[in-house]
């Protein structure tokens, strides 16, 4: 088993089940002294360099919604099943739209209302997360299976 998130960590978000998950925008540089995730979700446009950490990729172009729905869905479960005992990180370019609409699927799988879970997402990570209203959408509906 991993080591955790702190609470006090940069970008994490605490779901109602205790779990955390870092969210991140790959386009401001990272801490150096910031703890490394042990598994990452990538979500942009074209695929991302290999890092020295396991990773998964959803091919998302910026302000847009997955290219393949399933495999997103699928990944993010993974995603938070790992988050129980890993250091999961969702990224995306800026971190807020693409990760934040995923943070807020997360959420959902973890008991949060698919109506309520944007508004979870703004009030403990970030309150410009899920940026366009069919990112929000995608949310309500993710809770639909």
């Amino acid at each position: 088993m991993s080591e955790l998130w702190n609470e006090s960590d940069a970008g994490v978000l605490r779901l109602p089940s205790g779990r955390a998950v870092r969210g991140r925008g790959l386009r401001h540089p990272m801490d150096p002294t910031a703890p490394l995730p042990s598994y990452g979700v990538y979500l942009l446009g074209k695929r991302p360099p290999e890092g020295p950490w396991e990773s998964d990729w959803i091919r998302w172009p910026d302000f847009r919604l997955p290219a393949d729905r399933t495999a997103a869905r699928a990944a993010l479960v993974v995603a938070w099943e790992r988050a129980a005992g890993e250091r999961v990180e969702i990224a995306c370019g800026g971190g807020r739209g693409r990760t934040g609409t995923a943070l807020a699927c997360l959420a959902v799988l973890d008991g949060v209302p698919a109506g309520e879970a944007v508004a979870y997402v703004r009030r403990h990570y970030d309150r410009h997360a899920v940026e366009t209203p069919w990112q929000r959408r995608y949310v309500r509906r993710f809770g639909e299976g």
